[in-house]
């Protein structure tokens, strides 16, 4: 079968090929990476903030109160 006797349209299927041969073009990697750097960088200072706080020491007024 030559490619005259196909029923496909030779100047679409020239397209297709052109357009299939082009690389896709690929995101960044990058913006992704420095989000998740700073969100596990920041969590880590809270975490390590949160464990070397002082314990909160409430007072109650009713206590303290005079009678």
């Amino acid at each position: 079968m030559t490619m005259s006797d196909s029923a496909l349209d030779a100047a679409a299927v020239a397209r297709a090929r052109r357009l299939l041969k082009n690389p896709q073009r690929k995101d960044p990697m990058w913006p992704a990476l420095v989000a998740a750097t700073a969100l596990a960088l920041t969590s880590v200072v809270f975490a390590t903030i949160m464990v070397l706080a002082p314990p909160v020491e409430t007072a109650h007024t009713a206590q303290g109160a005079p009678e």
